[in-house]
């Protein structure tokens, strides 16, 4: 037996190693829909004539269903066989990912007003009546509203739900069974993954949001705008469609792991092996009665933690500020540096986050190579932190000021246009001859247009509201920020760098910071936390954010100072591995139950 026992592990199946990459794949693709979601937002936005404010809540309704489920099904994490709940929320993950591209092939053809006839231009008040197209197209938006909105939001429900057991499971199930050295390392790239779902979905939306939504329903010579065209809609619904499939044929793996495999042996991780199995059989044990009576006294010893509240509070100030960054980053760089969607979109995927996983798995390689302990990962937290907030400062005087748009910003009637019956709806920017922007022809005051050979529009002329040549050319003024977007881009590419530093170690924090048999409940708890309170604003709050941070950081540092003082009597053998400072003070609570009860 003795022979036989090293071969188990190199079973696939019986290989922690096995598993993280399995997880890593899983993982790359959930969060890649995700990404792909935020990148499309405004598409969506555009293609069925959403507010921003519907918008907004689309982005966000996916946190509605994980929020309420997160906590009591990770809750059951060391009760369950978790492999095959990851497994079948991959599975409903992909699901909703074909729900979400539903929408295109339930919709008619996009509408976007492709005549350059007198709808777009002046009317005056003896002329025809407004154009009916405007109440026909408003009234296709209202009928595809009805259908197509609740069917996204019920989508994202369901992707929501569908991400509850993913990664609370994951993480606990990887500390669970790899060895105490490698754990932080496959953490470390676990959470480099993780960053680089949302990265692949960027970028795979700024590929598709170059072709034209309805290449499937129109040849090339029936579309006539191009992709710089602020009416323009790409193909939003393509990526959901492959990130459906990778989902389906990542998820298989999972319902072949076994509920327990082997511990990953170390050089010097003996002692972890009986801790382990210690911990985890007595809960396992336990009726399903008596698991959830215990619940109220499970969370509250893992909330009556110090250093995993703040730590968690930590990572919910950075989780605020990622989550504006990714939500509305790209249409902020769109509209401060005059960007098309693509490269906008472009941008964040293929420079802000690559350098957040960077920084991820560096974090990650340093708690390996020095073996730190909690207070060293604390330590290292605060400095990444510190420096993050010397790097992001500069963002905040990057940029110009709000773009004025006649009759928009400031708010005001227009009295050369007032006569024309613009329609309110109206959108198809122009920029005056005199440098001055109008939402449409008609708010300008054109009253006729010049087309080329294509009939593509080249000019508008006779604009009663531009001074000067009275001309209007198609397509925004434009900020006159372009320049200043390469060095925007460096300063926030070495923010995400710095402050990804953080990721690796204070996961491990809290991993050693409760019981083993609570990993996945806190794992849990840190996420509802994070939908609660970290779904949130943007660029202008970023500082409070990471003041917010750095103040968690710099109290777990204080903290874990004063226990190692009382403590240090206790661990006069530690060489500097993963201590759980608490460990002792949970071992004293249990022995001195069990003496009262004794």
């Amino acid at each position: 037996m003795g022979v036989t026992d090293p071969v188990r592990p190199r079973r696939p199946f019986n290989s922690i190693k096995f598993f993280v990459f399995c997880h890593c794949l899983l993982q790359l693709s959930q969060l890649l829909v995700s990404g792909y979601m935020k990148s499309s937002i405004s598409t969506i936005e555009r293609r069925y004539g959403l507010s921003s404010q519907k918008s907004g809540l689309l982005a966000a309704f996916n946190e509605v269903g994980n929020t309420v489920l997160i906590v009591f099904v990770s809750f059951f994490g060391s009760r369950v066989h978790r492999p095959r709940f990851i497994g079948g929320g991959a599975l409903l993950a992909g699901v909703a990912s074909l729900l979400m591209a539903t929408p295109h092939f339930l919709s008619g053809k996009y509408h976007y007003g492709d005549h350059v006839n007198t709808s777009v231009l002046c009317q005056s008040e003896s002329g025809p009546a407004a154009p009916s197209s405007n109440q026909s197209c408003l009234a296709q938006q209202s009928s595809a509203q009805q259908v197509v909105y609740p069917l996204l939001l019920l989508a994202q429900l369901l992707l929501g739900v569908a991400s509850v057991p993913i990664q609370p499971f994951g993480i606990s199930y990887i500390d669970d069974h790899a060895s105490r050295r490698n754990s932080p390392l496959y953490l470390g790239i676990l959470l480099a993954v993780t960053s680089i779902g949302p990265a692949f979905g960027f970028v795979t939306g700024a590929f598709m949001l170059r072709f034209y939504v309805d290449f499937d329903k129109l040849t090339k010579d029936q579309i006539k705008l191009d992709s710089k065209d602020l009416r323009w809609v790409g193909a939003w619904w393509v990526g959901f469609l492959m990130a459906a499939c990778l989902l389906f044929i990542t998820a298989l793996p999972y319902f072949f792991f076994p509920r327990n495999m082997p511990k990953e042996e170390a050089a010097d991780d003996a002692e972890s092996k009986p801790d382990g199995k210690q911990q985890t059989k007595p809960l396992q044990e336990l009726s399903l009665l008596q698991f959830l009576k215990s619940f109220p006294r499970i969370a509250l010893r893992t909330l009556r933690s110090p250093i995993y509240l703040l730590v968690v509070l930590a990572q919910v100030n950075l989780a605020a500020l990622l989550s504006g960054l990714a939500t509305f980053m790209a249409k902020f760089i769109e509209r401060q540096f005059s960007q098309t969607v693509s490269f906008s979109t472009m941008m964040i995927g293929a420079v802000g986050i690559p350098m957040a996983v960077l920084g991820t798995v560096l974090g990650g390689a340093l708690m390996r190579r020095f073996n730190l302990s909690v207070s060293g990962s604390s330590k290292l937290c605060t400095a990444a932190i510190l420096l993050c907030m010397f790097s992001a400062m500069p963002l905040l005087l990057i940029g110009c000021p709000t773009q004025t748009v006649a009759g928009v910003f400031p708010s005001r009637e227009l009295s050369c246009s007032s006569g024309c019956r613009c329609p309110q709806e109206a959108f198809n920017p122009v920029c005056g001859s005199d440098g001055v922007e109008f939402r449409s022809p008609c708010h300008a005051g054109c009253l006729s247009v010049e087309t080329d050979a294509d009939n593509k529009v080249t000019n508008y002329t006779d604009c009663r509201c531009v001074g000067g040549l009275a001309v209007a050319l198609p397509g925004t003024c434009g900020s006159g920020c372009s320049h200043l977007l390469r060095p925007f881009m460096v300063l926030l590419a070495l923010t995400s760098f710095i402050a990804a530093f953080s990721q690796t170690p204070s996961y491990m924090m809290i991993l050693r910071s409760v019981p083993t048999e609570d990993k996945s409940f806190a794992v849990g708890v840190q996420y509802m936390l994070f939908r609660v309170l970290g779904e949130s604003t943007f660029l202008g709050l970023q500082v409070v954010f990471v003041c917010g941070a750095l103040l968690c950081f710099l109290l777990t540092v204080v903290v874990l100072r004063r226990r190692r003082a009382e403590l240090q009597e206790l661990q006069p053998d530690n060489k500097g591995g993963y201590e759980l400072v608490n460990e002792h003070k949970a071992a004293d609570g249990s022995k001195e139950e069990n003496g009262t009860k004794t």
